[in-house]
């Protein structure tokens, strides 16, 4: 009998979940976990095969494992919990917010944000990756291309914090009639039919596109609403615990920071690495719709919750060479973080984006910082993995 256990919500394993990992791709590559009734892929080659099988994996129950299990009602509109071809038709109306035209266009916005929150911090002894930076750009810049207004943006994140969060060791509560709720921009949309603007909301407001039946016709307001819940929700979190990791990670490897601050230029691969080496989403789920599934010769039956842990693929060495080790000079590309195939994830050019400007100004301010790591706070909740905390001491 194996002594392995891998479970997504045991918090001494999330500490460090990478040698429970490693035993998992070595030892059990497709792992059944009985007390909790789900099956798990953790294996590079067999994570990206299951992210491009959306016929067979369904993502229409969800893709957070407590989610898929509590089997919710889906209201119409929440595109990453649809398969095709209902969610290449909303994907298609959503994916416009990130074009690289608009990407461009929001650089100079989320650069003076980041100017706003480091300039004030210049001169003293330290500052807080997670809270004066982590806590409040991601929110802000979807604040940005969405036209959500400033005032409201602190109740939107406060609600898209809570939503995942769940006692440490126990799976997040589902309901399963009401989880996605698009009501807190129910007067924010009426207002944005009376005063039109340059955003996603006036734009979504007024496009005509073919349904799934092959009718023309626009947006009801309860699928724009429970649109913007979505978007809401998904950048904010997984994004925030991204400069976490960014500060601690690169404090562990200072010569790494150096070069750098030296070129600027190495910043995105630098990004890239930084999300293949500590992905703040370290998995997602599917449920296994119509037929069973094999991996490794064994059956996953149709019905199942299957893992798939991305975090896992991302540190597998029958794809990466000597992937424990962080390296701002690896070859870029390859990673899972953001997923593969249909549910490819839309925000990845706005996180990159983030990721990316914020560090370049970090950088700019302090090219020298020790993690106070005593004073760090982990983000206990099973979906995104990181830090609700991380102070650093200024040298």
């Amino acid at each position: 009998m194996s002594d392995l256990y891998y479970d997504p919500w045991d918090v001494e394993i999330d500490i460090d979940p990478y040698p429970t990992y490693r035993r998992l791709r070595d030892e059990q590559p497709l792992y059944y976990n009985e007390k909790h009734d789900f099956w798990g892929v953790s294996r590079y080659a067999d994570v990206d095969a299951a992210l491009r099988d959306p016929q067979r994996l369904s993502s229409a129950k969800g893709d957070i494992l407590e989610v898929v299990k509590a089997e919710p009602v889906m209201p119409p509109g929440v595109f990453i919990n649809e398969d095709p071809p209902l969610h290449t038709i909303h994907r298609a109306l959503v994916g416009r917010m990130f074009m690289p035209k608009k990407m461009r266009a929001l650089e100079d916005k989320v650069r003076a944000f980041c100017e706003a929150c480091l300039d004030p911090l210049v001169g003293g002894d330290r500052f807080d990756f997670v809270q004066d930076l982590g806590a409040e750009l991601p929110m802000r810049t979807i604040g940005m291309l969405v036209g959500i207004p400033d005032a409201d943006q602190p109740s939107v994140r406060a609600h898209a914090h809570a939503v995942l969060r769940n006692k440490p060791g126990e799976p997040l509560p589902v309901k399963k009639d009401h989880y996605f709720d698009g009501d807190m921009f129910t007067e924010y949309v009426k207002w944005r039919k009376k005063n039109p603007s340059d955003d996603l909301i006036t734009e979504l407001l007024t496009i005509e596109f073919e349904d799934e039946t092959g009718t023309t016709r626009k947006l009801r307001t309860d699928e724009l609403l429970i649109f913007l819940a979505v978007i809401a929700g998904a950048g904010v979190e997984t994004t925030g615990r991204l400069f976490g990791w960014m500060g601690k990670v690169l404090a562990e490897h200072p010569d790494q920071r150096q070069a750098l601050v030296d070129d600027h230029s190495l910043i995105p691969v630098a990004i890239e690495e930084l999300l293949r080496y500590e992905p703040p989403g370290p998995h997602v789920a599917r449920y296994v719709a119509v037929d069973d599934v094999q991996f490794h010769g064994q059956t996953v039956p149709a019905g199942s919750a299957l893992l798939m842990m991305l975090a896992s693929a991302n540190r597998d060495e029958r794809h990466f060479d000597d992937p424990d080790a962080f390296n701002i000079h690896r070859k870029p590309g390859g990673h899972l973080t953001f997923g593969r195939g249909a549910h490819f994830c839309l925000g990845a050019p706005l996180a990159r984006l983030e990721g990316r400007v914020a560090l370049e100004e970090v950088l700019k301010r302090f090219p020298k910082w020790d993690i106070d790591i005593d004073n760090a706070r982990r983000s206990r909740t099973s979906t995104v993995r990181g830090w609700d905390t991380m102070p650093a001491l200024i040298s």
